[in-house]
């Protein structure tokens, strides 16, 4: 196991990690600090392996709190702010969570912990397995989904349709983020507006998709071709 601790000031922000390091097995959570000087009389006692560090905290920030740590473990920073990311990484940190941030781009940031390190090799692997979910940010709640379960994602605007099962959930997230997102698992963009998981195609017909969820969707003539060629000649 890799224990871990989180300092973070935001109650929101706190439950949002707690609930990743749980989806990710080998993640192991010691404490959560919201005052960064109880955390470092913490790490004066006890070693941890990787700390969840927030930016902007009271009294110190995490960027000097990280200095005043003569040997620090492995350090993730998050923060709503982009100011501090050249700085992140003379500091030597593993990775820059920018506020809000999805459980793939969180099990990303793990995943660059050192390979030699074998507890991270169980983490890496876990983290593998714990991508079949993720956290949909819908409004002011996150929502946990199979990815398996999404049919389609349709671009609406400013924001992106889920079709999940039998519901229609309403993302802030653009197409071009769940193109790159779900891009390790069999979506394809079929459309300007549209992508498609390929376990839920019924059959093609002309210039449509029809889905087992009786749903149909257009294919756009720029994507046909791919569509054709990478996809349905592979199958």
């Amino acid at each position: 196991m890799i224990d871990c601790i989180i300092i973070e000031d935001q109650a929101p922000a706190q439950r949002i990690l707690q609930r990743y390091i749980e989806d990710v097995g080998s993640l192991n959570l010691l404490e959560t600090f919201s005052d960064p000087l109880r955390a470092l009389s913490f790490l004066n006692s006890r070693p941890v392996d990787l700390i969840f560090l927030d930016i902007h905290l009271p009294k110190l920030s995490g960027i000097e709190f990280l200095k005043s740590i003569s040997n620090p473990p492995k350090v993730i920073l998050t923060t709503a702010f982009t100011d501090y990311a050249l700085e992140s990484y003379d500091l030597d940190v593993v990775d820059y969570l920018l506020k809000p941030f999805s459980f793939q781009r969180f099990v990303k940031a793990v995943s660059k912990l050192p390979l030699n390190d074998p507890k991270v090799q169980d983490a890496n692997e876990s983290g593998t397995k714990a991508t079949k979910s993720l956290f949909l940010k819908s409004g002011h709640e996150y929502i946990k989904i199979d990815i398996d379960q999404i049919s389609h994602i349709n671009s609406d605007a400013d924001y992106t349709d889920i079709y999940y099962a039998d519901k229609k959930l309403i993302s802030s997230e653009s197409l071009k983020y769940w193109e790159d997102s779900l891009s390790d698992h069999e979506f394809i963009r079929v459309h300007k507006s549209y992508i498609v998981n390929l376990k839920m195609v019924e059959k093609i017909s002309r210039n449509e998709i029809h889905l087992h969820t009786n749903a149909r969707v257009p294919i756009g003539r720029t994507y046909k071709k791919i569509l054709d060629e990478s996809y349905l000649k592979g199958k």
